[in-house]
């Protein structure tokens, strides 16, 4: 998990992204243009913040042209590349069928190229939506990796690798370099958790409210970050307090000033945040708090440099928000922890 999130830190700070969407014929529209849409939003979002945009999105395929599980032509869609930038994501998506055709033209010559990638994390990672982890494990680049598909295609994934550690009933999973989602729709799911990784939570609670989905993560995966939790509602007021405290947890947050954020009285915003986030203005600024200061306890910061660091006024708000947090121990046993480590 620390290699991960080191590389991810890493990442954040890099070059834009190049994320090339393998299309083949009878591809899954959702698939890739769920995720593409997501990866789209995190530019439109990150420029509104004065920031680069991260991703640069390419459509790719044996041929000029392909034919859509929905019987759309896409065309002018690029050759493979024949080397990938780094960074570098190649997307593989799922097809029209209960099973893979691997007897097609364009999904030979697709195989072809695949088995000519190099992954490696924060360089060149896969990406796989539905049966295009079938296709992968076809090329041998899931073997020794955990990876998931949509539920038709288990078996079929199974048997394209033995060697490949099938996880059902997974809404993905992340085994770096490879990452890989159940069917059709759990690709956003997959590319929110991989814009919450690179440009942070704040940015991913925001595409997935532009795209008015709910955040989610599978129950396997860590706990929600404070960041995405209580954001799974579609109400704009809450959503736009709930991104101006995620910008500046440190700041003074006065109920008032919440207020005016949402263009609403005090009264009214603490009800709507009741009844939409199910938490109150003021728990849900604390638990962005909290979990800035864990980061630095976890760091080596000693209490009170934690406390400054999130915005607790004294020691003693970061030990209240601590226990109440239902912690166990105190923050100065994960600071002595941590500097002993």
């Amino acid at each position: 998990m620390g290699a991960r999130a080191s590389v991810d830190a890493a990442s954040r700070a890099g070059a834009p992204i190049d994320v090339f969407f393998l299309l083949l014929s009878g591809s899954l529209v959702l698939d890739w243009a769920g995720p593409a849409e997501a990866l789209r939003s995190a530019n439109r979002h990150l420029e509104a913040l004065g920031q680069p945009a991260r991703f640069r999105l390419h459509f790719v395929s044996p041929s000029s042209q392909s034919v859509s599980s929905v019987g759309a032509t896409l065309s002018g869609l690029a050759p493979l590349p024949a080397a990938l930038p780094r960074p570098g994501w190649v997307v593989l998506i799922g097809q029209s069928g209960d099973r893979l055709n691997l007897q097609t033209e364009d999904t030979r010559a697709a195989l072809h190229w695949l088995r000519g990638l190099r992954l490696a994390t924060g360089e060149c990672e896969l990406l796989c939506v539905c049966a295009g982890a079938v296709l992968a494990a076809h090329a041998g680049l899931l073997t020794h990796h955990q990876a998931t598909t949509h539920h038709q295609h288990l078996g079929e994934l199974a048997a394209a690798d033995p060697q490949c550690d099938v996880q059902a009933n997974r809404v993905f999973v992340a085994d770096p370099p490879v990452w890989s989602s159940a069917g059709v729709t759990c690709g956003i799911d997959l590319s929110l958790q991989r814009i919450a990784d690179l440009c942070g939570p704040a940015v991913a609670a925001q595409v997935a409210q532009s795209l008015v989905v709910p955040l989610r993560r599978n129950a396997q995966d860590a706990e929600l970050s404070p960041f995405l939790r209580h954001r799974n509602h579609l109400h704009a007021a809450v959503h736009r307090v709930q991104d101006a405290l995620s910008r500046a947890p440190q700041a003074d947050w006065p109920l008032q000033r919440m207020a005016e954020v949402a263009h609403t009285s005090p009264r009214h915003l603490s009800r709507l945040f009741a009844e939409h986030a199910g938490v109150s203005p003021h728990d849900y600024l604390r638990g962005l708090r909290l979990s800035i200061a864990t980061a630095g306890l976890a760091s080596g910061q000693s209490v009170t440099q934690a406390a400054q660091l999130a915005g607790f006024g004294t020691d003693t708000q970061l030990r209240r928000a601590w226990r109440a947090a239902g912690h166990v121990g105190w923050p100065s046993h994960l600071a002595r922890a941590a500097q002993a480590g």
